[in-house]
Formats: structure tokens, sequence, C-alpha cells
């Protein structure tokens, strides 16, 4: 049998609008997978430790505060130090299009931006994220 995927989603910062994440959160648990969220305010070495004690396949970051270069590098490089860069890492918010292409440098798998549908982001999990066999 296959193990479900499992994804954080997480809020990282000081932005305190998490009706997106939760939504995507829902969509994700809705179609199967397995969900841990992580709640308002997250430090991205927060998110990064709950993602490796979850034994998490991805994480799912929601920035809505215009931070997102920051605080995405600091999650790139959290997972890259504790050898667990094998997570993949995407998110959605507002996102400007040329930041796109430098969060995707910096290994960031996909970027979804407002408006998405819900199924897109499923499919593309579906599509994209490994379960952990050792689950």
């Amino acid at each position: 049998m296959t193990s479900p995927i499992r994804v954080v989603v997480a809020k990282p910062g000081l932005d305190g609008h998490d009706r997106g994440a939760k939504v995507v959160a829902r969509a994700l648990r809705d179609a199967g997978i397995e969900v841990v969220y992580t709640g308002l305010h997250q430090t991205p070495d927060q998110i990064v430790t709950t993602a490796i004690q979850e034994d998490a396949d991805a994480i799912g970051l929601s920035v809505l505060s215009g931070a997102h270069l920051t605080l995405f590098e600091s999650v790139m490089q959290g997972l890259r130090a504790k050898g667990a860069d094998d997570i993949v890492v995407f998110g959605g918010g507002i996102i400007p299009e040329a930041d796109i292409a430098l969060l995707e440098a910096m290994g960031v798998a996909h970027i979804f931006t407002p408006g998405t549908p819900t199924q897109a982001i499923v499919d593309w999990v579906r599509a994209t994220v490994t379960p952990d066999e050792d689950s």
C-alpha cells in the first residue's frame, strides 16, 4: 500500500491572513492528502522543524506580507542545513510575477498566484510530490 502524501501548510512571518492557507489545506485534505497546518506566525525554523518531525513530503507556504523572498529563502536554507532538502517546497500568495523566477531559482518548486483553483493545486501536488515510503 502506498503511503499518503504528507504536506505541512504554514504561514511564515507576521502576516495574519490565513483564509487562503486554510482553504488550500482543506482542499488537500479533502483529496486524501495528509495535512499538518501549523497556524499563524511561524518562523522558518519552526516550519522546517515541523516538516521534519511530521515526516512531510512537502511544505506549502502562504505569504501575503511581501516578505516572500526572505521567508522562502530561510526555509530553503533551513531544509538544506538539516539535510531535508528532499522536501518539496511550494507556495502561494501575493507574489509579483518577477519574483517567481527568483523563488524557483532558489529551489521553490512552484508558486500559485491568487485565483488559482484549489483543484489545480491538488492536481499539482499529486503529480509532483512523491510520498516517503518509509512513513
